[in-house]
């Protein structure tokens, strides 16, 4: 009997298998012919008797530089106007490393400051609970 496994590989929609292979097998998908976004691969394999499984994986292609937005966040209700700051980067070049724009600048997190605040109050607190000119005679 002659085997009629198959393993069929379908890109988003489309209804033709951008590739066909007899089980087990082992390829190398390239992304960078593929569109930045949202993607759907779907796996189709016919087993010896006939019978189809069918298996759905979501994925996202990020191929070009990676874009970071700081003051607007997604389905954000916003009014009046609003700063917002763009970054992108990539590696387009892999031997020189540009350190200007490489990182996006964010604010400092309000836990910081909560802990700062605390620590300059228990100091000032400390200061005065303790503070008396008895304690600090000179040895001379």
């Amino acid at each position: 009997m002659e085997d009629q496994r198959i393993v069929k590989v379908f890109l988003d929609d489309d209804p033709q298998p951008f590739a066909e292979f007899a089980p087990p097998v082992k390829f190398v998908f390239d992304s960078t012919k593929i569109p930045d976004g949202k993607h759907l691969l779907k796996i189709v394999a016919k087993s010896t008797d006939g019978i189809e499984g069918v298996k759905s994986i979501p994925f996202e292609v990020r191929n070009g530089p990676s874009i970071s937005v700081v003051g607007l966040k997604e389905n954000e209700i916003v009014n009046e106007q609003v700063a917002i700051t763009i970054n992108a980067y990539g590696s387009e070049r892999k031997d020189v490393f540009v350190v200007t724009g490489s990182e996006t600048p964010k604010g400092i997190p309000s836990w910081v400051w909560a802990l700062l605040i605390a620590f300059v109050g228990f100091a000032l607190f400390y200061f005065i609970m303790y503070w008396s000119p008895d304690l600090y005679k000179s040895f001379f």
